[in-house]
């Protein structure tokens, strides 16, 4: 389990503006953050309100390039913990720069649950109106947020304990709506453990589903962690085809707690990093190319196979001995980056490893041949080569 070890606490303000949502709005810039805060008129819930909208630090210097976007409920308080962990992960190429809303409070009980509540241990008569703020998030705040800053099409809702399970709706209800659902400790005990039902139901109808999901849950017991268990076995169902699950359960750690403890793996487990991690490569080197597809379309920007992370996969191989394989990767590599002098010696390291000293004297001479005396390593290829050629004389 991968859990952060220190939150990072960020200065952080807010500046209010009671103008229209869709117009230009007094904005703050935080740690080199630009913040900006809009109140306006919802025609669906009929009452103002409120949302923060967070902006990357490239936001203004790369004026072509979009973003995804990350809804966190339960306002803007939530903004640096999660701003804090991405920036990390960001600095190890884990994680785009993403624009974050965070959507202040109202009625919270009314908003964030579908059903009324009925059990006696909780409010009874509260809750019901999930649906009316989904079509909000739908029909109003997604559309606006969309209209009025560089967004990309992969969007992730965030909440905790009531906001969790709205969260886990917005996945029946709207399955498309949102690429990412992300609910530490929800609150599944409410109203009889009714969004436990309905989950179970939509992932036992559901064949495939796009998506990533995690929840998580403290030291909850009781009813709580019978009905999250119930909920947590549904979600493990091996059945759905492109549902990336993962969950956390921290002992000891309090229900309030478990967005703090949660947040890094959340994120972490979420976003592709650039680096293909080897367990993704399967015996089609097509694979390398969906993985690509895969992180382009979630980053919000085209990004090729890099020649030094393809390269870092070839070399994995070689070192659990899978030659054939590492040698069909090296070439893949090659035909992506025809130039690369680091690509060749690739190759010809796998050629030299699998016994081949002829194909990898060859690949050898090929780097050489494009390699100039600036390339930093240009001793190691003129020795490899010798090296190479000798073991051949000798054979």
């Amino acid at each position: 389990m991968r859990l952060f070890a220190a939150i990072y606490f960020i200065s952080f303000s807010i500046f209010s503006s009671q103008s229209a949502f869709a117009q230009p709005n007094t904005k703050q810039q935080t740690a080199d953050y630009s913040v900006h805060t809009h109140t306006f008129k919802s025609a669906v819930l009929n009452e103002e309100r409120t949302v923060t909208v967070q902006l990357p630090k490239s936001y203004q210097a790369e004026p072509n390039k979009v973003y995804p976007v990350i809804y966190r409920l339960d306002g803007a308080g939530n903004i640096p913990l999660a701003s804090a962990v991405i920036e990390r992960l960001q600095n190890d190429n884990r994680a785009p720069e993403v624009i974050i809303v965070a959507i202040e409070n109202t009625n919270r009980l009314r908003d964030m649950y579908p059903t009324v509540n009925k059990e006696p241990q909780g409010p009874v008569g509260e809750g019901g109106g999930a649906d009316k703020f989904l079509a909000f998030f739908e029909q109003e705040l997604i559309p606006l947020v969309d209209k009025n800053y560089r967004t990309h099409d992969y969007k992730v809702i965030s909440g905790a304990s009531a906001g969790g399970v709205f969260s886990l709706y917005t996945l029946q209800a709207k399955p498309e709506l949102f690429q990412a659902h992300i609910a530490y400790s929800p609150a599944v005990w409410w109203n009889y453990g009714a969004s436990v039902k309905s989950t179970k139901s939509f992932i036992t109808k559901t064949k495939e589903l796009n998506s990533y999901v995690y929840i998580n849950i403290g030291e909850e017991a009781g009813i709580m962690r019978e009905r999250y268990d119930e909920l947590l076995q549904a979600m493990q169902s091996p059945k759905v085809r492109g549902l990336r699950f993962f969950n956390d359960a921290f002992d000891g750690i309090s229900h309030g707690l478990t967005s703090a403890a949660g947040v890094f793996n959340a994120y972490y487990n979420l976003f592709l990093p650039k680096q293909m991690p080897i367990s993704a490569l399967t015996d089609d080197v097509a694979s390398i190319d969906a993985y690509y597809q895969n992180l382009s379309q979630q980053w919000g920007e085209q990004i090729s196979p890099p020649d030094r992370a393809v390269r870092s996969l070839g070399y994995n191989l070689t070192g659990s001995k899978q030659f054939t394989r590492a040698i069909e990767v090296f070439k893949y590599n090659l035909k992506n980056h025809p130039k690369s002098v680091d690509a060749l010696s690739a190759l010809s390291y796998g050629y030299e490893m699998q016994g081949d000293t002829r194909q990898a004297l060859e690949q050898m001479g090929s780097a050489l041949a494009i390699a100039d005396d600036s390339y930093p390593y240009i001793n190691y290829l003129k020795e490899t080569k010798a090296r190479l050629q000798a073991e051949l004389d000798n054979k």
